[in-house]
């Protein structure tokens, strides 16, 4: 099930996360081993975006649950807990997220595409539209999610705000002089460029730049995070590095559960997770200077 949080949360979330194990002190109470995704969020703080649990048989002895195995003898059956919350959606805000709304990965946007109109009159509305919905068809017809905004109420540039900040991937704005010259403006929620298109193969070149979108949006995410990991080997360089910078913290641990709460309540830093997919590197630890066979990965958490 971990894996299977880590696809969603970098394939369709676009927010890249470190697979990795609870410490002792860290694992949901009760259970033998906790498996957890760690992200980083913008502000340079961890959030556990979801956790496996392997509880073996502690709550089936607790809650005394049976079952019959193959040699007819009755054992306690063995258990595991998984479920990602809410806190995705925190988490998609976070690590996306800017100052004018919502950035959505294509994969998640209820609508992926927008297309207003800009008129004035029920003429030019009238031509826009036929063209506009001929556009709207095209893209459905290859899965894409569209709305067509023909409401009279509002201005185009309240819609462009109001779509920015409900984080619509795409947006294609169409005029009387864009009908002239065949074409549209397509404006991305990601990075904020505007350009100006031709309507002839419209909707493969939105198919295209929706993949785009996706993938340049898990890399920005990929590319703070590389950024905001930092290694370190002595304590007062972990202390200043959490102060001065944040995010993720590589560093030796020896293990105990007391080398653990010290940090944590002197730092306000917490052992995120033992990567599962990390070289063993041997060390060492950062208070009691005994052996460590590899690094840890520290941090401020949600």
């Amino acid at each position: 099930m971990n894996k299977v949080y880590a696809d969603f949360a970098e394939n369709f979330m676009a927010i890249p996360v470190v697979q990795g194990l609870k410490t002792p002190s860290e694992r949901f109470a009760g259970a033998d081993e906790t498996y957890c995704i760690e992200a980083l969020m913008q502000d340079g703080k961890a959030l556990q975006a979801g956790t496996s649990h392997f509880l073996g048989q502690n709550f089936a002895k607790a809650f005394d649950v049976k079952f019959t195995n193959k040699e007819g003898k009755i054992e306690h059956a063995w258990a595991t807990s998984w479920g990602t919350s809410t806190r995705l959606m925190g988490a998609l805000i976070m690590t996306h997220s800017d100052d004018f709304g919502l950035v959505l990965p294509p994969t998640l946007a209820p609508i992926q595409v927008v297309i207003v109109p800009i008129f004035k009159g029920e003429e030019q509305l009238a031509q826009i539209s036929e063209v506009a919905l001929d556009i709207q068809a095209k893209l459905r017809a290859k899965g894409i999610s569209v709305k067509f905004d023909n409401d009279t109420q509002n201005k185009p540039g309240w819609k462009f705000a109001e779509y920015e900040l409900k984080g619509v991937p795409v947006r294609i704005a169409m005029g009387p002089r864009d009908l002239e010259n065949n074409s549209v403006e397509i404006a991305r929620r990601d990075n904020l460029t505007k350009e100006v298109r031709s309507i002839e193969g419209l909707d493969t070149y939105i198919e295209e730049l929706l993949k785009t979108i996706q993938q340049d949006i898990y890399n920005k995410a990929f590319e703070f995070r590389k950024n905001n990991i930092t290694k370190v080997d002595t304590y007062e360089e972990f202390k200043k590095v959490l102060e001065e910078k944040g995010g993720f913290i590589y560093a030796h641990w020896d293990g105990t559960a007391e080398e653990e709460e010290q940090i944590k309540d002197e730092t306000k830093a917490t052992i995120r997770c033992i990567p599962l997919d990390d070289d063993i590197e041997e060390g060492i630890s950062l208070i009691s200077g005994k052996p460590s066979k590899r690094r840890v990965l520290f941090a401020k958490a949600y």
